[in-house]
């Protein structure tokens, strides 16, 4: 059987690097998911990202724009693009905070209150899509850890002791023909007592 351009190593089948690669895994999952929400959505619905922050701002009434951050994930810069662009399409409304003069709250108008209506039966689907891609006994437990990992800071994280991080395996040493690992050197007597 002739080797394909990603299997020159032997490796891409099972337990290759990217089959072992959280960050890649994620990706992918991450692209499928967007994928089947994109099809329970259609073409002229709101996309993933647009249905979260309608949803964050619907459950927390008058956030700021850095609440919405905290709620999100979404980044600061894109999300106040997608609040700027909302709020031309009229589906928010911005107003100064009564709390605080420097910030400004995010609110549904009647128009973003009825996408939002519109959008949930869709985001459902969309999500039942998803889980049924699980056995029924391990998705409790996939939301489970998707949401301690949403939910952890990764600046803490990385501040942790070193003894608390996952280490990856280390690649044995070269070992001699006859299946000994090779082993420094020792001094000899004589030439510490010259050093």
């Amino acid at each position: 059987m002739a080797k394909t351009k990603g299997d020159k190593d032997g490796k891409a089948g099972h337990g290759g690097v990217l089959e072992r690669s959280p960050s890649h895994l994620l990706h992918r999952v991450l692209q499928l998911a967007l994928d089947i929400y994109t099809e329970e959505s259609g073409a002229t619905g709101v996309t993933q990202r647009q249905f979260a922050v309608l949803a964050a701002v619907a459950e927390n009434e008058g956030v700021t724009q850095t609440g919405l951050v905290r709620a999100t994930g979404i980044d600061r810069s894109t999300l106040a693009d997608m609040v700027a662009r909302m709020i031309a399409k009229g589906h928010l409304e911005r107003q100064r905070s009564d709390l605080d003069a420097r910030a400004n709250t995010v609110r549904l108008t009647p128009a973003g209150a009825a996408v939002l209506e519109e959008s949930r039966p869709k985001a459902a689907m969309a999500d039942s899509r998803i889980l049924a891609l699980l056995k029924p006994s391990k998705r409790e437990g996939f939301l489970e850890l998707l949401g301690e990992m949403a939910a952890s800071d990764v600046h803490a994280a990385e501040a942790e002791p070193k003894a608390k991080k996952i280490k990856a395996p280390k690649a044995d040493k070269p070992a001699h023909k006859d299946g000994k690992k090779d082993k420094k050197p020792k001094k000899d007597k004589a030439a510490k007592k010259a050093a």
